[in-house]
């Protein structure tokens, strides 16, 4: 499984909705598939209405997606993210 991040917009009445999601898939066709999934059991948006502008693999550790490093915690060192204390 890679890490992606995609990014693009969906409508919600008269406004659109950016948005930057970073997914654990097994390839960019299964990144796709989750995030319309995602989206649109999250905020009711059909398929037709998700405009996906870039699709780029990323490396786990830039992410800071809770499911990216669950997926991740095993394999790669999360630990050299700054933290606020």
């Amino acid at each position: 499984m890679k890490a992606f991040r995609l990014t693009g917009n969906y409508p919600i009445r008269k406004n659109t909705q950016p948005f930057s999601i970073d997914i654990v898939a097994n390839d960019e066709v299964d990144a796709r598939h989750r995030l319309y999934s995602t989206i649109g059991s999250r905020h009711r948006v059909q398929r037709r209405h998700i405009t996906i502008d870039a699709v780029s693999e990323i490396d786990p550790t830039s992410s800071n997606a809770a499911a990216v490093i669950a997926h991740y915690r095993d394999t790669h060192d999360f630990s050299s993210k700054s933290e606020e204390e």
